[in-house]
């Protein structure tokens, strides 16, 4: 029997709280998931219920995780629909997070980046996603 892929991005983060109100609150997405002190880790799993990807942020006790290596650390989602896409650039303002130019300018012509505690950044583009066949879409 054929399983489905299942993607988790995984990354730390020294403050785990910041980092689940910016992911959880502000991008809309539900706690999954939360442990705390497993081998000496706590940790949030965020998503959405039955999609194949989400979110783990971790913490790591007596351990710093630094920030983002650079500012072209992106995570894109994909929102074709006009109002939809509206809708969550307003709820992460909503929420105290203010959109900044992103690296490439790219991503500021249909999309409007937000940058979480750690330095790493969110794209909201305004656009349908496809696999590109020759090039850039």
């Amino acid at each position: 029997m054929k399983q489905n892929v299942v993607l988790r991005v995984a990354r730390p983060t020294n403050d785990l709280e910041a980092i689940v109100r910016f992911y959880r609150d502000g991008l809309g997405l539900d706690e999954l998931a939360r442990f705390e002190n497993h081998d000496g880790f706590d940790g949030v799993m965020l998503g959405k219920p039955g999609e194949a990807h989400h979110f783990e942020f971790t913490r790591a006790h007596g351990h710093d995780a630094g920030r983002a290596p650079t500012k072209d650390n992106l995570v894109v989602f994909y929102l074709p629909d006009a109002d939809d896409w509206q809708a969550a650039i307003a709820r992460m303002k909503a929420h105290g997070h203010q959109p900044v130019p992103s690296f490439n300018p790219y991503w500021d012509r249909r999309g409007v980046t937000f940058e979480d505690g750690d330095g790493y950044r969110v794209v909201l583009q305004n656009a349908a996603w496809g696999a590109p066949s020759a090039g850039v879409t």
